[in-house]
């Protein structure tokens, strides 16, 4: 039997391994959590938890999993990346190859991968660098979407409004839920529209408030610890801004609506102006045809995987790299101060973290 980490620093991490943890079960294997800087509320009753950095060495794991972009080095173990989103350009730059998506830091062994073009990039850095290793996996998080959802349009009710699932991220540059609570409140109480909402974990306080008073017969305020994937199938398009979300959604084959996004496309309607938000939800109703086939062509090219089997190929590759690969590496760069920084950084991330 093996024993593996989950290593979880952001609300968000829970919905990406868990579908790993379902599959470490089915192969008769271990698996604990580990949280650090955020709250561990989220853990079910039958999940084990380590709650401090002996509890852990004395777990002695084969590998830790990470769905973000540090690990304590020191863990057992090898390091695995899963990654907190798919390889997708979020601040207008000119390439990809800026993004922090690509950015080697030296605490991962091994990089999991969701499509060709990320594989790609990461294989000639794994080249080039010599101390980890790339596997083109999938991402464990769209197992349960793409294994389990009913794609397509949404069957409603003859008397059933559409439901709009709003989604939006915390940075100032990017965020529409400020500009657009009032409307929404509006479009909620006109009963001609039913919203699921949920913003990201570092909104500003006082938006997350003001959204959550606004709850409803037609809105429903969901909190960023909750697990959203299940969510998403119950919705007939999205309104979003800039959040990576939006391109989970689109696995789903329905809408997507954006304010002013920083990543425009074929693939969804942009709106610019609060008045535009209505027509831009009823064209979405609509489903049209070229944007529909938009979503499609670009989740191929985000993720080349669609048989919700992604959580089983990130366990071979691990596998993989224990029996094959590991040995084959060079040692990792030393990073002494890098090194210090996590060691601080983590000592301040358990001081954050609650129950």
């Amino acid at each position: 039997m093996r024993r593996y980490l989950f290593f979880v620093n952001q609300p968000y991490s829970y919905s990406i391994l868990r579908p790993l943890q379902t599959e470490i079960r089915r192969r008769g294997d271990e698996v604990a959590w580990f949280v650090a800087g955020c709250s561990a509320a989220p853990l079910k009753p039958d999940e084990k938890r380590l709650k401090t950095v002996k509890e852990v060495e004395a777990y002695g794991a084969e590998a830790t999993f990470v769905p973000g972009d540090w690990v304590p080095y020191f863990f057992p173990g090898i390091k695995v990346e899963v990654f907190h989103g798919m390889a997708r350009n979020k601040r207008g730059h000119k390439s990809e190859d800026e993004s922090d998506h690509y950015r080697i830091r030296g605490w991962f062994d091994l990089y999991c991968t969701h499509a060709e073009k990320d594989t790609e990039k990461f294989q000639a850095l794994a080249q080039e660098l010599g101390h980890f290793a790339v596997a083109k996996t999938g991402w464990p998080k769209l197992d349960p979407l793409l294994r389990d959802a009913s794609c397509g349009e949404r069957i409603r009710g003859e008397s059933e409004p559409p439901t709009v699932f709003f989604a939006s991220t915390f940075s100032r540059s990017v965020t529409c839920a400020p500009q657009l609570a009032d409307k929404i409140e509006e479009l909620s109480q006109s009963g001609k529209w039913q919203f699921i909402v949920t913003l990201h974990p570092k909104m500003d306080e006082s938006t997350v408030e003001r959204y959550r008073s606004m709850q409803g017969a037609n809105l429903r305020f969901v909190e960023s610890d909750e697990d959203l994937m299940p969510l998403l199938s119950e919705a007939d398009l999205m309104l979003c801004d800039t959040s990576s979300i939006m391109f989970e959604f689109m696995f789903l084959q329905r809408p997507v609506v954006t304010f002013r996004t920083k990543m425009p496309g074929p693939y969804l309607i942009d709106i610019q102006t609060v008045e535009q938000l209505e027509d831009g939800l009823m064209q979405a109703v609509q489903r049209p045809q070229g944007l529909l086939e938009a979503q499609k062509h670009l989740c191929r090219d985000l993720h080349v995987f669609f048989d919700g089997r992604s959580s089983e190929r990130v366990l071979d590759a691990v596998d993989q790299f224990l029996t094959v690969k590991k040995q084959t590496l060079k040692s990792k760069p030393l990073n002494l101060l890098r090194k210090l920084k996590v060691r601080r950084r983590l000592r301040k991330e358990l001081a954050k973290t609650t129950y």
